[in-house]
């Protein structure tokens, strides 16, 4: 993923500071995150959530807010509504750059600011929610004993996530006045709500409320156990793999061209952390999957690993070309399956293998077979998972060609 630093202007003109997350190869759809309230866009899970649309093609803007983060501006001066106009105005900068955002993403009370602006981006295919309230004025209820003194002053300091922040009366009425169910209602992207059932900031019966205002397609996936800034990485990682595969149902994913001398179109490999071992996999545009190392190795544990991979396609490959062989002669094969191992083996222990020194690659191969088959059909379909084209590849001479290309 490649990240960009850029600024466009918010709701009142001032400048807001904002990533610009592009997949590796070329943008095939657009989304906008919008963070929870008095956060940043430089959250762990904005990050993980920008990531893994960026492997899918998706290039991914995620700002701040007027006067949080590096976001010009005074806080003080904001409210929901202008939280509205500042994502209607990353909207329009998307699309000024030809990249219409398809996709919104808001996180707590950026969630419910991102129903709110729903109906001015016409672009807009899908909608998600992650421990956003029904009603945004729940986000009263941090300010405490303050409230009062908002009310009555007309502002008051207010600890928020350990910080200190002005809230005037402004900011009450209007946050007070903001209504969602209408928009809910009439609602044209499909939606996707997020919650956790613990989570101790936005109760779940706001995802109840939500979800039950909104017009089908809907969906609804708990995050179990994660609090409310889904802080934790396995919390992070499995929200951003849930929203990566749910979009891509809806989303009008450009098709990326394979070159020509790729009929099977490009597998693309990108690193999503270069402290650890994570890799983001993309196939021909359409398929996903993650490859890591185990913790032993330094790694996460998030995927399999190459090894793995390896030993997966061999046995792909190998049921794929018995079921084919059993269909064309008529086998009445009911089931196969093929469980591979992969081991490093001394060729001196290695049967068949030429007598010089080190270690080989050694895959185990272990094959069931159901069905009514006799022995000389079972060793015939045997036979034939040698001729599966993996299988070949392993065994004979492939070339690797590497070529270093501009990033």
């Amino acid at each position: 993923m490649q990240s960009r630093k850029i600024t466009f202007p918010g709701h009142s003109g001032g400048a807001l500071a904002a990533r610009l997350d592009l997949p590796e190869g070329p943008v095939r759809a657009a989304a906008l995150f919008a963070h929870c309230f008095t956060c940043s866009k430089d959250i762990a899970g904005a990050r993980r959530i920008a990531g893994r649309l960026a492997a899918l093609g998706i290039a991914v803007l995620r700002f701040d807010f007027t006067g949080l983060g590096h976001s010009e501006g005074e806080f003080a001066n904001t409210g929901f509504s202008s939280n509205v106009e500042d994502i209607v105005a990353a909207a329009r900068w998307l699309s000024r750059e030809g990249m219409a955002p398809q996709i919104l993403i808001g996180h707590s009370l950026g969630g419910a600011a991102a129903i709110a602006a729903a109906p001015e981006l016409p672009a807009l295919k899908a909608l998600v929610t992650i421990g956003a309230p029904a009603d945004p004025s729940h986000v009263l209820h941090n300010f405490g004993s303050s409230l009062d003194a908002i009310m009555r002053d007309g502002a008051a300091q207010v600890e928020l996530a350990g910080r200190p922040f002005e809230i005037r009366r402004a900011f009450v009425e209007d946050i007070r006045g903001a209504r969602l169910d209408s928009v809910l209602g009439r609602l044209r992207a499909a939606l996707l709500v997020m919650h956790a059932p613990r989570d101790a900031v936005v109760g779940i019966d706001n995802a109840a409320e939500i979800f039950k205002a909104a017009r089908h397609p809907k969906s609804f996936i708990t995050l179990d156990d994660a609090d409310h800034l889904i802080g934790a990485e396995r919390d992070a990682e499995y929200a951003a793999d849930v929203i990566s595969a749910w979009s891509a149902r809806y989303l009008d994913l450009s098709e990326e061209p394979a070159p020509a001398d790729a009929p099977e179109g490009v597998v693309r490999v990108a690193e999503v952390d270069p402290k650890g071992f994570r890799q983001d996999i993309t196939i021909n545009g359409r398929h996903q999957i993650v490859a890591d190392e185990p913790r032993a190795m330094g790694g996460s544990d998030l995927g399999p690993s190459p090894y793995q991979l390896l030993s997966a396609a061999l046995g792909a490959c190998t049921t794929m070309t018995i079921r084919m062989y059993a269909r064309r002669k008529k086998i009445a094969l009911e089931h196969v399956t093929c469980d591979v191992t992969h081991e490093k083996s001394h060729i001196a222990d290695c049967e068949g293998c030429e007598a010089k020194p080190g270690k080989i690659d050694v895959f185990h191969r272990r094959i069931r077979l159901a069905g009514d088959l006799d022995d000389e059909t079972r060793q015939s379909l045997l036979a034939i998972a040698d001729k599966c084209p993996v299988h070949r590849t392993l065994h004979g001479e492939a070339q690797i060609r590497t070529e270093l290309v501009a990033a």
